[in-house]
């Protein structure tokens, strides 16, 4: 099926002029309507689209309906059978006003693109709800599809009684399962969104516009405890966006959807924001990952101005949308609400998925040039670390070298300049060049142009009286960071206070020379202002590796974790040796994303992939030791989300069955927590990779917990049974039977690759790489993401799995969505044969 080119775009952008667009869609019809395939859920979707051609000329509208019933342009019907793949070809256009009107039959999704259609097994309700981004509007409804031509949009819906119909604009019901929704200011066309159901809504008024939240019927108690949480930090998040924007909110309503089997994050329609609804918890979490809930709330609300209000004219600039709206988020989160330290777990977590990004071959500039991205197949790639953590970390360093004061001045700038339009890199270039006299452009071109990470290594003399810091780089980029300096505390031996904390400009401009003793420790970009990797001299290491959980500040110690993580990813560290300041220092360290963080990377990096099978058991053992100090740590209630992430940890490093069977068996972990459905399929299913469980165990389980999360818990379990007719199962489902929704698809994927179970799969490696192609071609890019992310052999870190994926690179003809992953993935690999050495 054809891609719209970058070409094609501009083409039709000169011609066309869209107005307004009005859909009809009747989500009661029936399942498999004549001429249809048999069995296949569609809905009737009828368009009618008001544009003008400046000129005459030829054009094309998009749509991928199972049937298409009928169209008519300017009162003549058009040949549905001229419909090629997914283009409709309007010929001879004449220049002035038309009018084109699209009736068809539309399929339902079960991989999370287009309309997404879910039955709660809890109760059996279905749900629907559209995901529109890139091409996937054309799923829905026709289309001129691309993110320039904006309109505006009036849309209708035929639901079943007893739902209730959200959409951009306010919905009303007009008559028993008849919805209006109010027309929108002009949209670009991948934000019109839908959400459909029997669904629970806790509504309220803030600043005179409504805000709701939405969920299933079966998630309803598990919203309405956390109900007011998210609403304050809608309310709180609102308020502050609109003290550093002059540009009002833009839309009538504010109303966020929590809704099933999402791929993303979160949406950020105007209006209606969807979310994935695991943030509705049904089990207990951290505040850690209620700080992440509440930073994508503040993520998709800052996409109301910067990529909604204001949209990308194409998708090279995707990073102003996502950069923007990372940045944003985190530093809102920090000013706004009782989320404070929201930087230490962006360092600790998000950022490292930028940096190993760049690190790949697939790289690209945080802005790549148009040409990079010649069609919307090449531009879906560029959702990645880069766009969001690298673009976010580039943005925070230009704050920290423009000054807040001038680039929000920048930022009101262009969104006055284009507000209900379409901006490119230069607009907003041009827009904060407007606030300030630095030079911008020579900052753009060195920060969003290039790529790669830079290395700042710090060399340390000491004189007579003094000592003094030269700064080496390795890269090209100007950085404005803090250095820190850090005595051992004369009163605590394993503490350390900060003695000064110095601004330097890299490249240095003039001689770093202090008074007094060298420094016990001395960290670059100490506060985490700038994007580049840091190393640490061999003296302040050795201070490191003593005295890491007691320097004073978090996001200190989350720089130096990330320097030891990179020294080990570059071949200069021991995994060993990192795993040893683990025990040694997690046990006491204070800060909850820290402590996720680390042991998240010693788990899947380092036992996983970067020591040989050989030393796992004792890597294994190293993080059950950190884990159960953690836990006599908090014996006393006083930390229960430290508990939690150490009895998590633990189940997941278990080597023996009996400690989890008797946890399980007694629905509690030995001095608590209570055993909630998240830990009692978390142990299930370590359970079923070590061989202890079985599927009446699981079937007993899932009985007891029959929900969406409950199949995906089984599903995971029953791939993870270590037995041939187990996996023989599990990859049909997979790789044949193409009935698996997108959760399901994924929960079996992680199931079934385990380092316990190497001679078990090792057969289904060379599979592997021939089967996904041939799924991915089936089954779209979305599944193609899944099958490159989760369904890739992780656990076989050796030459002949390299070998074979090299091979299959070469040779098979795929779609870009899995060629990018499995060209990640096996440059990840590579990086783990060489930290072994192999």
């Amino acid at each position: 099926m054809p891609v719209l080119t970058r070409d094609e775009a501009q083409t039709r952008a000169q011609l066309l002029d869209v107005h307004r667009y009005t859909i009809d869609l009747d989500l009661t019809t029936g399942v498999g309507v004549p001429p249809a395939e048999p069995g296949e859920e569609t809905f009737t979707s009828r368009t009618v689209i008001h544009f003008t051609a400046r000129a005459a000329g030829d054009t094309f509208v998009e749509l991928k309906p199972a049937v298409l019933r009928a169209v008519t342009l300017d009162g003549q019907p058009l040949d549905p059978g001229k419909l090629t793949e997914n283009r409709l070809a309007l010929t001879a256009l004449t220049a002035g006003e038309h009018e084109l009107r699209v009736e068809a039959d539309m399929r339902y999704s079960r991989t999370g693109e287009g309309m997404h259609r879910f039955t709660d097994p809890t109760d059996g309700e279905a749900y629907v709800y559209t995901q529109l981004f890139m091409e996937d509007v054309q799923r829905v409804f026709a289309a001129f599809d691309q993110p320039d031509l904006k309109a505006v949009f009036e849309l209708s819906v035929t639901a079943p009684e007893g739902w209730s119909v959200l959409g951009n604009g306010i919905a009303t019901q007009t008559a028993p399962g008849r919805w209006t929704c109010a027309a929108t200011p002009p949209l670009a066309t991948y934000f019109v969104a839908v959400a459909a159901g029997p669904w629970h809504s806790v509504r309220s008024e803030h600043a005179g516009l409504p805000f709701g939240i939405h969920c299933r019927r079966s998630l309803a108690p598990y919203l309405d405890a956390d109900a007011e949480e998210i609403l304050e930090i809608t309310r709180q998040c609102y308020d502050r966006y609109h003290e550093k924007f002059e540009e009002p909110y833009p839309f009538d309503s504010y109303d966020q959807a929590f809704v099933p089997e999402f791929n993303a994050g979160a949406m950020e329609n105007p209006g209606l924001v969807t979310f994935r609804d695991e943030f509705i918890y049904r089990s207990a979490v951290t505040d850690t990952e209620r700080q992440t809930r509440a930073m994508v709330i503040a993520h998709e609300m800052a996409h109301m101005w910067f990529g909604d209000l204001v949209t990308l004219k194409w998708w090279d600039d995707i990073w102003l949308n996502e950069s923007f709206a990372e940045y944003m988020g985190y530093q809102t989160l920090t000013e706004a609400t009782r989320f404070t330290d929201t930087w230490v777990d962006f360092g600790i977590g998000r950022k490292s998925w930028g940096y190993d990004a760049d690190q790949r071959p697939s790289t690209h500039p945080v802005a790549p040039d148009p040409d990079a991205v010649p069609d919307t197949a090449s531009a879906m790639l560029n959702f990645d670390g880069i766009s969001y953590a690298k673009g976010a970390s580039a943005l925070r360093q230009l704050v920290a070298w423009l000054g807040e004061k001038d680039f929000l001045a920048g930022i009101n700038t262009h969104f006055a300049r284009h507000k209900f339009s379409n901006a490119t890199l230069a607009d907003f270039i041009d827009s904060l060049a407007h606030a300030t006299d630095r030079d911008v452009h020579g900052w753009a071109e060195s920060w969003l142009r290039t790529t790669g990470v830079d290395t700042l290594t710090p060399a340390i003399a000491e004189s007579e009286g003094g000592w003094s810091l030269t700064v080496a780089r390795d890269g090209s980029r100007p950085h404005r960071i803090a250095v820190g300096t850090y005595d051992a505390d004369p009163v605590d031996a394993g503490r350390l206070v900060l003695r000064d904390r110095i601004e330097l400009d890299i490249p240095q401009s003039r001689n770093g020379a202090h008074p007094g003793r060298r420094p016990a420790l001395v960290v670059l970009n100490d506060g985490d202002l700038s994007y580049a990797k840091v190393r640490l001299d061999a003296a302040s290491w050795n201070t490191a590796v003593r005295s890491l959980s007691g320097i004073p500040d978090p996001l200190t110690r989350t720089v130096v974790w990330n320097a030891a993580r990179d020294m080990v990813r570059d071949g200069e560290l021991a995994p060993t040796a990192y795993l040893e300041a683990a025990r040694a220092h997690l046990p006491r360290e204070s800060d909850l994303a820290v402590v996720q963080g680390i042991l998240a990377f010693a788990a899947t990096q380092l036992a996983d992939r970067y020591l040989p099978a050989g030393d796992r058991p004792a890597a294994l053992a190293a993080l059950r030791d950190i884990c159960r100090a953690l836990m006599r740590r908090t014996e006393d209630g006083s930390d229960p989300g430290l508990r939690l992430t150490g009895v998590r940890h633990f189940i997941d490093a278990a080597a023996q069955p009996e400690t989890l069977q008797e946890w399980l068996g007694d629905g509690s972990v030995s001095g608590g927590p209570e055993l909630d459905p998240e830990l009692r399929w978390r142990i299930l299913y370590r359970l079923a990779v070590l061989g202890a469980t079985d599927t009446t165990a699981i079937d007993a389980e899932l009985d007891r917990d029959p929900s969406a999360t409950g199949q995906e818990g089984a599903a995971r379990c029953r791939a993870a049974l270590p037995t041939p007719e187990a996996k023989a199962a599990a990859w049909d489902r997979l790789f044949t039977s193409d009935t698996l929704s997108n959760y399901l698809f994924i929960a079996t994927a992680q199931g079934f690759w385990q380092p316990e179970q190497a001679d078990l799969v090792r057969e289904y490696v060379p599979r592997y790489y021939q089967d996904s192609v041939g799924l991915a071609a089936r089954r779209g890019p979305a599944i193609a993401e899944a099958a490159g992310r989760y369904a890739f052999p992780l656990h076989a870190v050796d030459a002949e799995t390299l070998r074979l994926g090299e091979e299959c690179l070469r040779d098979a003809e795929m779609i870009p969505a899995l060629r990018r992953k499995l060209v990640d993935q096996l440059d990840d690999l590579r990086r783990a044969l060489a930290v072994r050495g192999e």
